[in-house]
């Protein structure tokens, strides 16, 4: 489909909310591209998924007549692989990346392994599973503190600590655990934390994190004035282009489509260690991805047009291959 007016982009669905524990944060991205859309005059209708049922969300999503729909979904379900999954079913265009890729950039430990067997620097980690957890021996000294205690799939820094020493471990654990069966135990990189956004498979200015508090958490992300952005970030080039091709080596490697964001920690002697990769970042005109298209002359509706253009350039392409 050549999308040259206004009107051949069809009726486009924002699919925002959702059942996750980001629920709050996806209808904040659903409702700045539904008022995007909007306002460049785009057949635009807000759709807040309010439950997991395949049933009745094909048929709330088939209520509307949709010619696309955009996923504005953070978190389980928006971004592991369900959604995107249904709306195959129903033959949708969508945003984003596919199935296997969402699946694979939402699990935290499928996609370091990956990352891992392809050369790319990851922070040194274990693995451990609610079903077989004996405090008694789990045992993290080889990778030092402090430590990042996280769940294997979810956003947001939801469920994360980081834990100065031995004693603190068993209620991180017990934390994450209230939101996954299986955490993922790193070692904590020294270093500056940036982002790099890819998009149509090029990769966006860096940008650096400099929170308020002691590490990027959920507060730090979303309350105002909590955390300094620096974007492009005060990095040498050749250390931002080393960045910039483990953002897209990242994106590459799990089959991403349309855009993403890489969050990595530069180590003390400039290494880019890759945390994870964000299918469906934030998309608030504020937030990092809209933030880093800003800086070369990518406004907030012409960011969203795009995804929606290479939403049904990725549909076209499936048709005829």
């Amino acid at each position: 489909m050549a999308l040259n007016s206004r009107t051949e982009f069809g009726r486009i669905g924002v699919l925002m909310g959702g059942p996750s524990s980001e629920r709050e944060i996806s209808l904040k991205s659903g409702k700045a591209v539904y008022e995007a859309l909007k306002n460049d005059d785009l057949d635009a209708v807000a759709i807040d998924i309010k439950t997991d049922d395949p049933i009745e969300n094909a048929k709330l999503i088939t209520s509307y007549g949709l010619d696309c729909a955009f996923l504005a979904l953070h978190g389980r379900f928006g971004e592991d692989g369900t959604i995107q999954k249904a709306l195959e079913e129903l033959r949708l265009p969508y945003t984003g990346s596919g199935v296997l890729a969402s699946q694979l950039a939402m699990d935290k430990i499928a996609s370091r392994r990956i990352f891992e067997q392809n050369n790319l620097f990851v922070p040194r980690y274990e693995v451990v599973s609610k079903d077989s957890y004996d405090p008694k021996r789990c045992d993290f000294d080889k990778l030092g503190y402090p430590l990042v205690v996280k769940p294997a799939s979810h956003g947001s820094s939801i469920g994360l600590s980081i834990i100065g020493e031995k004693s603190d471990l068993g209620k991180a654990l017990e934390l994450a655990f209230d939101y996954d069966d299986r955490v993922l135990v790193e070692e904590f990189v020294r270093g500056r934390e940036l982002t790099v956004g890819v998009l149509e498979e090029r990769a966006l200015p860096v940008i650096e994190i400099i929170p308020k508090k002691s590490f990027f958490d959920f507060e730090a992300k979303y309350q105002p004035g909590m955390t300094e952005y620096v974007v492009p970030a005060k990095i040498d080039e050749s250390i931002a282009r080393r960045v910039q091709e483990a953002g897209i080596l990242a994106h590459k490697l799990l089959g991403c489509s349309g855009c993403s964001r890489t969050d990595l920690m530069l180590s003390e002697d400039n290494l880019p260690y890759v945390l994870e990769v964000n299918t469906i970042p934030g998309m608030t005109a504020t937030s990092l991805l809209p933030k880093a298209a800003r800086t070369i002359g990518i406004e907030f509706n012409q960011l969203c047009l795009t995804l929606i253009r290479l939403a049904y350039e990725k549909t076209n392409l499936q048709i005829s291959g």
